[in-house]
């Protein structure tokens, strides 16, 4: 199993890099990094995803010839970057384009890249790899993994993320009559395309169960579902499907959903996990996702979800709430907050939705209870307060703003500009307005670019601690 993220950033650099006024091929270089999956949480397979890290020309003195069916260039630059992508820990790809037609490897990419891995094997020896992509003048993308001399591996799917989604390669399914709707209003290749996205959502209460449940009425055909604590009686106010027995019983969150999902008779391959998002045993889950929707209103879930978002590109669409009962002389205020984050937005930090004490803290508490309350008895942390107040109508509304950005990015219903990467919705005052902010001078994740798509890296996401 291997697919490619590439990061809508990278996608306009490399097609406004390789625009001729004459219709000649071009050709560039791409570094990319990787997320080495053990096991796909769906299949159980082993699966690579490669992730686009940095645009590279062809230095003008390496370019050789061009023309509408044909583009060469000296491999001098490819040799040299192949010593740059070894000492970063990352794979080199070729990029060209096929701008009067569709992206297709023709029969002379065949030879010529075949010739290429002989390079890659003379100076790094057997085992190593290069990547080659792609670009359609049609605005498809296609790609593959060059491992041995006799065949590359094929690309199931090139994933172009950032504030819009497209899919290039294998879809699911139609869904048949049962999504037969919804293909009325977004045409014949939506649903193919939700049913073969693989969607992540941390945290499975107020806002995690609607959103769980409207992604798996829209067809996606893969949920994955992330949390640690199991159904309450308090609970049963706003997590959609959750029973009095349930909570009677303890049941954890994510049974209680996957059954709902799976009774519902849709077709949907639910994957769990019972723990916290930053566990080791979750990364695999994580890195397989495509999209992954925050739904959890723990710190430092959502620092981890941040760092995934820049690292693997993976589109992370956060959601909150801020409720706070009228008193005398104050109104009600009520507001729902969703937020796109991924390299070219900014990041939860930058826009102060992290608290860094509060993460530290939550932190504590999860690896050593012991250290936490006693320094909790110390009033070195803030402690817990009262319960945050919830409404089942808000919550949901939340979830469907949420899940409304991601049928804007996969769609586009709104207009041109893809998913708002902030939006806050006044229950009270019945208003909407965008946010944004700008990034903070030297910020890791999105004040530059060095994080971007980087992928597998030691320490993981470069967490210490």
């Amino acid at each position: 199993m291997l697919d490619l993220i590439l990061l809508e950033a990278h996608e306009a650099e490399l097609r406004a890099l390789l625009a001729t006024s004459d219709g000649a091929e071009a050709a560039a270089y791409l570094l990319l990094g990787a997320a080495e999956i053990g096991a796909d949480p769906w299949s159980g397979e082993r699966r690579r995803r490669l992730v686009s890290h940095r645009v590279m020309p062809v230095p003008e003195e390496d370019k050789v010839s061009a023309s509408d069916v044909h583009v060469t260039w000296s491999t001098r630059s490819f040799v040299r970057l192949l010593k740059v992508a070894e000492a970063e820990g990352l794979t080199l790809a070729v990029v060209h384009t096929h701008p009067g037609s569709h992206a297709f490897f023709s029969d002379q990419d065949d030879t010529n890249e075949a010739d290429l891995l002989g390079i890659v094997g003379n100076r790094s020896g057997d085992g190593h790899s290069f990547a080659s992509l792609v670009l359609g003048g049609d605005g498809s993308a296609c790609a593959r993994l060059w491992t041995t001399p006799h065949a590359a591996d094929p690309c199931d799917r090139v994933m172009v993320a950032g504030r819009s989604i497209h899919f290039h390669g294998r879809s699911g399914d139609d869904g048949g009559d049962v999504l037969d709707r919804q293909a009325r209003l977004f045409g014949p290749t939506f649903n193919g395309t939700v049913r073969g996205m693989r969607v992540g959502i941390v945290g499975c209460g107020g806002t995690g169960s609607p959103t769980a449940m409207l992604l798996a009425r829209l067809g996606v055909g893969h949920l994955l579902l992330i949390d640690d604590d199991v159904v309450e009686a308090s609970n049963l106010n706003r997590i959609h499907g959750a029973r009095r027995s349930d909570a009677d019983g303890g049941v954890p969150k994510v049974d209680v959903l996957a059954r709902e999902i799976d009774a519902a008779g849709l077709g949907v391959a639910v994957a769990t996990f019972r723990g916290w998002v930053g566990d080791e045993r979750a990364r695999d889950a994580l890195r397989s996702c495509d999209v992954v929707f925050g739904c959890t209103d723990d710190h430092d879930g959502r620092l981890f979800l941040n760092r995934i978002a820049y690292f693997y590109g993976i589109p992370v669409i956060d959601m909150g709430l801020r409720m706070v009962p009228a008193r005398e002389g104050r109104p009600y205020e009520m507001a729902g907050r969703v937020t796109v984050v991924g390299p070219g937005a900014p990041c939860l930090m930058c826009r102060g939705l992290i608290d860094p004490r509060r993460a530290m803290e939550e932190a504590l508490r999860r690896t050593d209870p012991a250290a936490y309350e006693a320094r909790k008895a110390e009033a070195y942390v803030l402690g817990g307060g009262d319960p945050a107040p919830a409404v089942v109508t808000f919550t949901t509304e939340t979830a469907c703003m949420a899940v409304n950005e991601l049928l804007q990015g996969l769609t586009g219903f709104r207009g041109e500009g893809g998913m708002r990467t902030g939006r806050q919705r006044r229950f009270d005052a019945v208003e909407d307005r965008s946010t944004t902010c700008t990034p903070r001078a030297g910020c890791e994740m999105c004040g530059g670019t060095d994080v971007w798509g980087l992928g597998d890296v030691r320490p993981f996401l470069r967490r210490v601690g």
